[in-house]
C-alpha cells in the first residue's frame, strides 16, 4: 500500500513535467513554422526584387530613368521608400500618361503581387518609408476618435474640408476627397506626401495620432446626413446655391401662377 502511494505520488509531478515538455515543444513548433510563412526567405525575397526591377524597365524606366534617377518629366524613387510606390501604384495614380497634371485616383495598372515586387525594388535602391503592417494600421484599436478629429481639423480640412470631402487648391490642383479610401493608403499619404500633400513625420504627428486621424475618416464615412440630402458635405456654398436656384425658382413660379390666376 506504502509504495503503491509512493509512485502515485511521484508520478503525478513527471506527468505534469512531461506535459509541459510537450505543449512547450508545440508551441515553438508552430510559431517557427508561423514565423517562418510571414517572413519570406532571402531566396524569395531576391525573387520578388528581380521581378519588381522587370516591371519596372517595362513599365516605369521611360519616365523615370532606368536607374529610377528621374529625369525632366518624372522624379527619381532612389529613397522614396516601398510606402510611396504601393500608394502611387495601388492608388492607380501611376503609371500615368501626362506627368503635367495631377495624378488621379484610379482603377490598378497592377495587381497585389506585382504592386509589392515594384515597392520591395525600389525599397532596395535605398531606404525609405516602409509600408505599414496589419498590425501597425489596427486604428479601431490604438486610435482615439475625439483626437482624430480635432488633429483632422488641424492639419487636413483646409485642403480635404472639414468633411474630408476635398477641395480645390491653387494652380489646377486639388485635394482629393478621402471617402472610400483605404486605411494604409490614407496612412502611407501622410507619411510620404505624396504631390502637393505635406509630409507628417512621426515628430509632427505619431503613429498614434494618424491613426486617430483614419479612425475618424473611417467614422465620417458612415456618418448618416442628419439635415436630409447632403449636397455633398462641401459646405455652405452648395447649399446657398440650392437655396437660390430651387427656393428662388420655387418662389418665382408660384409668382407666376398667381399671376395668371389673377387675370
Amino acid at each position: 500500500m506504502i509504495s503503491r502511494f509512493r509512485k502515485a505520488r511521484f508520478a503525478s509531478p513527471v506527468l505534469l513535467l512531461l506535459a509541459l515538455i510537450s505543449v512547450g515543444s508545440t508551441f515553438s513548433a508552430l510559431s517557427a513554422s508561423a514565423e517562418s510563412k510571414s517572413q519570406p526567405t532571402a531566396e524569395s525575397r531576391s525573387a520578388q526584387i528581380e521581378e519588381g526591377r522587370e516591371i519596372f524597365l517595362k513599365g516605369c524606366s521611360s519616365c523615370h530613368g532606368l536607374n529610377a534617377e528621374g529625369s525632366d518629366i518624372a522624379p527619381s524613387l532612389i529613397g522614396v521608400g516601398a510606402a510611396s510606390v504601393d500608394f502611387q501604384v495601388a492608388t492607380g495614380r501611376m503609371p500615368m500618361a501626362d506627368m503635367s497634371v495631377q495624378a488621379m485616383r484610379k482603377t490598378p495598372v497592377y495587381d497585389a503581387e506585382e504592386t509589392a515586387a515594384l515597392a520591395a525594388y525600389v525599397a532596395s535602391l535605398a531606404p525609405g518609408p516602409a509600408i505599414p503592417t496589419d498590425e501597425q494600421l489596427n486604428y479601431e484599436r490604438d486610435g482615439n476618435l475625439a483626437e482624430g478629429g480635432e488633429l483632422f481639423r488641424t492639419n487636413c480640412a483646409m485642403c480635404h474640408n472639414f468633411a474630408a470631402q476635398g477641395g480645390a487648391l491653387t494652380k489646377g490642383k486639388y485635394a482629393p476627397t478621402l471617402m472610400g479610401v483605404e486605411p494604409v493608403h490614407i496612412y502611407e499619404a501622410m507619411i510620404t506626401g505624396p504631390q502637393a500633400m505635406p509630409v507628417f513625420s512621426d515628430k509632427t504627428l505619431t503613429p498614434e495620432e494618424k491613426l486617430s486621424i483614419i479612425k475618424w475618416i473611417k467614422n465620417a464615412e458612415q456618418e448618416p446626413a442628419q439635415g436630409g440630402i447632403a449636397l455633398g458635405r462641401v459646405g455652405p456654398v452648395t447649399e446657398g446655391l440650392f437655396g437660390w436656384i430651387f427656393g428662388l425658382g420655387l418662389l418665382i413660379g408660384i409668382a407666376v401662377w398667381l399671376a395668371s390666376k389673377a387675370r
